[in-house]
């Protein structure tokens, strides 16, 4: 009986991994945003062709961060990594006005995969330090958010350069991603300081910054 309470108490306190992935098209700011959460600070970067991997350990959660190149080139190849993942975080550049219909018909394709049906997204409408850069409500009007169903999506506004707007960003990803198991007052008691407005309906979970 002590052996059997012991193994499951371990099961249950064991460090869990989790995977997200960060996606959005070229020169959204990916990779800047994976170091800004990463180590809170900007790194140089260069045009990502691959991936780059960091981990980000949060009490016993262990969070595998995959941040995959957005050139055209390379979109097809996102499809390798979606096995397991939790989150998705689509990052979108909030100046990029014109290539708002890509990144709306890539993030489509990519929510119509089978292995990423449970995944949790996460848009964030970066560059907001940068002249002409459009709001989440309108970020989230491009990309047709508001018909997403049976999918837990969250968009805020954020910056990677200077760090508007990131801490919130960082809290989301770590909440949005939590297996379903975890402590679901934790997420409530987390989101009401936050004073996140969540709206739900039977098929949808949205939170805008």
């Amino acid at each position: 009986m002590g052996q059997s309470v012991s193994w499951l108490s371990g099961l249950l306190w064991a460090k869990k991994e989790i995977r997200i992935l960060i996606l959005g098209l070229d020169n959204a700011g990916k990779t800047t945003l994976l170091y800004r959460l990463k180590i809170g600070e900007v790194v140089t970067t260069i045009p990502t062709i691959g991936f780059n991997v960091e981990s980000v350990t949060y009490k016993n959660l262990n969070f595998n961060v995959w941040d995959l190149g957005g050139q055209t080139s390379i979109r097809p190849y996102w499809r390798c990594y979606y096995a397991n993942t939790a989150a998705v975080i689509f990052v979108v550049d909030s100046t990029d006005i014109e290539r708002l219909q890509t990144a709306a018909e890539e993030l489509a394709a990519m929510l119509n995969e089978e292995e990423l049906k449970d995944a949790a997204l996460l848009v964030f409408a970066n560059k907001q330090d940068q002249p002409g850069a459009k709001g989440a409500g309108e970020i989230s009007e491009a990309l047709r958010l508001g018909e997403l169903r049976d999918r837990n999506w969250s968009i805020m506004a954020c910056s990677a350069v200077d760090g508007s707007g990131v801490n919130e960003a960082n809290r989301a990803t770590r909440l949005m991603a939590l297996p379903v198991t975890e402590n679901c007052t934790l997420l409530y008691n987390q989101h009401r300081d936050c004073n996140m407005a969540w709206h739900d309906t039977p098929t949808i979970s949205a939170v805008i910054y």
